[in-house]
């Protein structure tokens, strides 16, 4: 989750990737990097920058990549195309089955839980379901990161929908996860969603 040194090498080795003319490298690192910026809120950067990823790939003809899809889906999310990001989200795990990728469908599964949690109203068995998948196999394939993400998912839609219990256990297992790896981005977000929970624990019966 250091997104900021992440971002600086990404835009250092596509930088040289466009001096080498190394067509493939360069789709490669500008995909990540437009995922970096993304969760950097750099999202109109990230958009423009993975549209032009989608491009490059129509065009080269080395057709689509389920996880870069999944990745331009989900800056649509941040930004609140959810319909787009839907479609994509929905291509995205039709090629990661075509191709047997296991680790890019817990990834996109994943992030049908996330699309899932934000429609008005929101789709909580579909939510469930898909969190509950991408764990599985993200457990399967030893993803541990994606495993925490997939604990901080349910933990968050459980708070949601008042399955308290259930919030505090799949938060405390993303939070020991995000410890453990010491992903210092997302581990501040699990533990504020903890303690609020335990702070309607705390709240006085009316």
């Amino acid at each position: 989750g250091d997104l900021a040194k992440a971002s600086a090498a990404l835009e250092h080795g596509l930088e040289l990737c466009q001096a080498w003319n190394i067509g493939v490298w360069e789709i490669n690192l500008a995909s990540h990097l437009g995922y970096a910026y993304a969760l950097s809120g750099r999202v109109s950067e990230a958009i423009s920058l993975l549209e032009q990823v989608m491009g490059q790939l129509v065009a080269s003809k080395i057709g689509s990549s389920a996880l870069w899809t999944a990745y331009l889906s989900e800056a649509y999310l941040l930004v609140g195309r959810r319909e787009e990001a839907m479609q994509l989200a929905e291509r995205a795990l039709a090629l990661s089955s075509e191709r047997n990728l296991r680790g890019e469908r817990a990834w996109v599964l994943r992030l049908l839980g996330e699309i899932a949690v934000q429609r008005d109203p929101r789709d909580v068995e579909p939510a469930e379901t898909h969190y509950r998948q991408a764990l599985a196999l993200a457990e399967e394939v030893g993803m541990r990161p994606l495993q925490a993400h997939c604990h901080h998912g349910l933990g968050t839609l459980y708070a949601t929908t008042g399955q308290r219990e259930q919030a505090r256990v799949a938060l405390a297992a993303a939070i020991d996860l995000y410890r453990a790896m010491d992903m210092t981005f997302w581990l501040p977000q699990a533990e504020a969603a903890l303690a609020q929970v335990r702070a309607c624990d705390n709240t006085p019966a009316e």
